[in-house]
C-alpha cells in the first residue's frame, strides 16, 4: 500500500445516510453495494406488494468486470508523503458512499438502482 499521510483540520458532513461510511485511517479492503428501487408517482400511494428485488433480474445479474490483459508498469514517486487539507465541507454521503481519508489498498464499489416513473397522463 502506498504510504502517504492525510492531516485534515476540519471536516463537516451534514448528511449521512443508506449504509454510507465514513473511515479515517488506512483500509486494506472495502467493498460496498447498494441496491434500490426508485419509485416516482403523482401522489404518494404506496402498496404492499411492491418493492420485491426477486421481481428484477437486475439485481441478480452477475456483474461482468473486464480482465486487464495488457501489462501494465507503474511507477510511483512521493514528492511529498503529507497530504494536507484545511477545511473539507460535504453536504451529503448516501447509497453505501465511503468518505475515506487515508490509504486503501483495494476498492470496490456497486450500485443497482431500478427506477420507475407512474404519471397520470393529462386529458387536456
Amino acid at each position: 500500500m502506498f504510504k502517504r499521510t492525510s492531516v485534515v483540520d476540519q471536516i463537516k458532513v451534514d448528511t449521512f445516510g443508506f449504509s454510507s461510511i465514513f473511515e479515517i485511517g488506512d483500509t486494506s479492503y472495502i467493498q460496498g453495494y447498494s441496491r434500490a428501487l426508485a419509485l416516482q408517482r403523482d401522489a404518494e400511494i404506496f402498496y404492499d406488494s411492491e418493492g420485491s428485488y426477486s421481481a428484477y433480474p437486475l439485481y441478480s445479474e452477475e456483474l461482468l468486470i473486464p480482465k486487464i490483459t495488457e501489462n501494465i508498469q507503474t511507477c510511483y514517486i512521493q514528492h511529498k508523503p503529507i497530504i494536507k487539507v484545511k477545511n473539507i465541507d460535504i453536504l451529503g454521503v448516501s447509497s453505501s458512499s465511503v468518505l475515506h481519508i487515508g490509504n486503501t489498498k483495494d476498492i470496490s464499489m456497486e450500485s443497482r438502482v431500478k427506477h420507475f416513473r407512474q404519471f397520470v397522463k393529462n386529458e387536456e
